[in-house]
């Protein structure tokens, strides 16, 4: 059977007390509802249908492009009233796996099991096993240990109430059916909402078979409330992502204060020590340190590479055997190749430095070749902004920029030249000489210093 997937998306959030719709609320960088669906692709179903209600033109305008239905929810009346908006786009043959917006971390090798267990005959539901189950849904069974029906914990009673097995609201039905039941529900409960849960009342009734699936671990399904359970689960995302590099060989000195934020490939015996975040997609090479304090998002980082402590790094590709920072920030489409440093305070933008080039303190460099094992002195900057146009600066190999020069894009220094420190250079700098601009030092001798009143 072919499989559509129903998010619920559309409730407000009041207990998160933001403007922010709370299925765009952020964890580790990407809306709730942006979890859920990464992982509903993983299925390849054949659609997925979002309903959405509070806040609706920012959760359509968070997911631009996106191959979604989306179906709106006016009023909300319950989750059965929610999955019932989507129910006319989908066709009787197809199974429905209904998932929440709000619901992040669950794993595509659960909803596959989860999938795996319905069909024409048999409805399949997730359950969890809880410690403390106050507040959610019980799994209520027979005594031939069959599921019989989902009681809500308003609705339980005393006996009820002390069942562990807890539903989380994930299930996965035959559309035809489905409709039917759902046409069915009644709101006669102390919420006075239509319960998704009722159809399985309905399920038995009709003499299909209630598969339970139990979650692996509680965090997978947990849901997201107010901000405080918003912080718990990114901890918990934070401690899955560490272990899975863990388990992949890496090094992290504290996986507490470590954040991955997106896909990392890594090569072997990489060390990642504190307060290391990762963001986008990252690619660390073999044996690549990097230091406390650093933040990488969209770059790749070569084999033996050393990116010391508080550097930060973006869109940035660096290359085998270099030293980056401390206090070292690479921008967008900065690339350094092989064996090239880049010191303290030092600032990369749109530039490429060649094999063996050194920057190492307190530089600008944008819009820049550097050529093969340059030396930029301190304090040098590319002037490569004059109020309107971006102009590039073009440094030979093997050339020496000194300290607190000035480089007037657009501008050339040619192979071997040297370059006085302290100069303003606006004009092409011929190779293999030395080329300076300096003003007349003077010293006024009648001149004293002011002296306060």
């Amino acid at each position: 059977m072919s499989l559509s997937v129903v998010i619920l998306a559309a409730g407000q959030g009041k207990r998160m007390k933001s403007d922010l719709p709370k299925v765009l609320q952020p964890l580790a960088g990407k809306p709730l509802l942006g979890h859920v669906l990464d992982t509903a692709r993983g299925l390849q179903a054949a659609t997925t249908y979002v309903v959405y209600g509070h806040g609706g033109e920012q959760v359509l305008d968070a997911f631009p492009g996106t191959e979604l239905g989306w179906v709106l929810q006016a009023e909300q009346h319950g989750t059965g009233h929610a999955v019932a908006q989507a129910m006319p786009h989908i066709p009787d043959d197809h199974l429905v796996l209904v998932l929440y917006g709000d619901v992040p971390l669950v794993q595509l090798e659960t909803l596959a099991r989860l999938v795996a267990e319905a069909g024409e005959k048999s409805i399949a539901i997730l359950s969890v096993m809880l410690p403390d189950p106050t507040g959610y849904g019980r799994i209520v069974r027979d005594g031939a240990g069959n599921v019989v029906r989902i009681v809500e914990h308003k609705d339980a009673n005393t006996k009820e109430r002390a069942i562990h097995e807890c539903n989380t609201g994930l299930m996965c039905l035959p559309a035809g059916r489905l409709r039917k039941w759902l046409s069915e529900l009644k709101n006669d409960n102390a919420q006075g909402e239509y319960y998704l849960t009722d159809v399985i009342v309905a399920a038995v009734r009709s003499g299909l078979k209630v598969n339970a699936v139990i979650a692996p671990t509680a965090t997978e399904v947990m849901g997201v409330n107010d901000k405080l359970q918003l912080a718990e689960l990114d901890a918990a995302y934070r401690r899955q992502r560490a272990a899975e590099l863990m388990l992949a060989g890496a090094t992290i000195v504290d996986p507490a204060r470590f954040d991955a934020r997106g896909p990392v490939s890594i090569g072997r015996d990489v060390f990642i020590d504190v307060n290391v975040v990762l963001e986008g997609t990252v690619k660390l090479g073999n044996r690549v340190r990097i230091g406390p304090n650093v933040l990488i998002r969209d770059a790749e980082i070569g084999d033996d590479t050393v990116i010391h402590p508080n550097c930060v790094i973006e869109r940035a590709v660096v290359g085998p055997r270099c030293l980056v920072g401390p206090f070292a920030r690479l921008r967008p489409e900065a690339r350094l190749h092989e064996d090239v440093h880049v010191g303290n305070f030092v600032e990369v933008k749109k530039s490429e430095l060649r094999r063996g080039a050194k920057a190492n303190h307190l530089t600008y460099l944008g819009d820049t070749t550097v050529g093969e094992k340059v030396n930029v002195g301190a304090g040098t900057i590319t002037c490569n902004y004059d109020g309107v146009n971006k102009w590039r600066t073009e440094i030979g190999d093997g050339a020496f920029i000194g300290s607190g020069t000035m480089l007037v894009a657009p501008v050339k220094v040619g192979a071997g030249a040297t370059i006085g420190a302290g100069s303003t250079i606006t004009k092409d700098a011929p190779e293999g000489k030395l080329t300076l601009e300096r003003s007349k030092q003077v010293t006024i001798e009648s001149w004293k210093r002011p002296a306060k009143k």
